[in-house]
């Protein structure tokens, strides 16, 4: 089966990191790569390498030997991008925070829908073999019914820190920047709360430097969620249920070589173990994408636009009550 051609929209850190992992993707090849300056796409494309580079991105989208566009720019900028691919029949994997809110998440999908092509949220932690595995494990039974879902994510940046994390113009703070990854674990694991509490700690610029989040449902079982740009965390998690436990010791939201789970008997512990990543875990992600393009998809089954609604519509829930606001919000 033809091999699906990559083009990528960026060419920051994580664009670095997705091409790089592109060369693990067995349906798949990077072509294109586009950026605001010929010279900034022709270094990116030298260095994985790509066939084309293009310096703006109405030339990446206007290549016809594209197939599908990684967008891999702030997320303040993804509905003005995701369009434009779109617009040009152009699939899209769209990194995370989809958007900066519900309005402009829904006028993506939407239009994808009426151009009848693919668009899907680059949450790289659903494909990953440790997430897979947790979930697992829960549909099996192994875990019973979840009482208890703890989940963190936080670092300190260091300097020269990206204007970006706490620029509201371009939908800074930690919630949208890593906020997103113990929410998402939430959602997918347990669903749409019932109800949600929040609280956060103003940085300077007014967007939130640290913020926690609780879940409630109406069957008992609450998530307390917390992600922090002050300090530097293990950034894992706990899923507890009336069977037994999972716990991710570090980077619940990425590519890890273990999981513990814990059958419910004191002191028992069993460690699952993983092959390490071949690249940075963004092949996974990369090679579903392939396969729902080579079926024909212009949704994936596993992913869904739904799924990326609802977290939009939660991450919209929070904001509003802990009081974060961005100018695309006033328009």
């Amino acid at each position: 089966m033809k091999k699906i051609r990559w083009g990528i929209l960026g060419c920051g850190r994580i664009a670095r990191k997705f091409a790089s992992d592109l060369q693990f993707v067995t349906n798949g090849e990077l072509v294109a790569v586009g950026a605001r300056e010929q010279s900034t796409a022709q270094a990116f494309a030298n260095d994985f390498p790509a066939k084309h580079f293009h310096g703006s991105y109405e030339d990446l989208v206007s290549n016809p030997e594209v197939d599908v566009i990684y967008i891999a720019t702030p997320h303040a900028m993804h509905h003005e991008h995701a369009l434009l691919c779109l617009k040009n029949k152009k699939a899209v994997l769209c990194e995370k925070a989809f958007a900066i809110n519900y309005r402009e998440a829904k006028a993506m999908i939407d239009v994808a829908k009426e151009q009848n092509t693919f668009i899907m949220e680059a949450f790289w932690t659903r494909f990953l073999p440790n997430y897979q595995k947790a979930k697992q494990l829960i549909d099996e039974g192994k875990v019973g019914t979840i009482k208890y879902l703890y989940a963190e994510f936080g670092f300190k940046p260091t300097p020269p820190i990206p204007p970006r994390l706490y620029d509201p113009t371009l939908g800074g703070g930690a919630l949208l920047d890593i906020g997103v990854y113990p929410i998402f674990v939430a959602l997918d694991i347990l669903g749409k709360p019932d109800g949600i509490d929040a609280a956060m700690t103003p940085a300077s610029t007014g967007v939130d430097e640290q913020c926690v989040i609780r879940f409630q449902y109406k069957n008992g079982a609450i998530a307390n969620l917390f992600c922090t740009f002050a300090s530097n965390l293990a950034s894992g998690g706990d899923i507890g249920g009336d069977k037994g436990r999972i716990r991710f010791t570090h980077r619940m939201h990425g590519p890890t070589t273990r999981l513990e789970y814990y059958p419910g008997i004191v002191d028992t512990r069993e460690e699952v173990s993983f092959e390490k990543a071949k690249g940075n875990g963004y092949e996974y992600e990369a090679q579903h994408v392939g396969e729902c393009l080579q079926n024909g998809l212009i949704e994936s089954p596993v992913l869904t636009h739904a799924k990326t609604l609802l977290m939009m519509e939660t991450l919209d829930i929070i904001r509003k009550k802990v009081g974060i606001v961005y100018p695309t919000d006033l328009e």
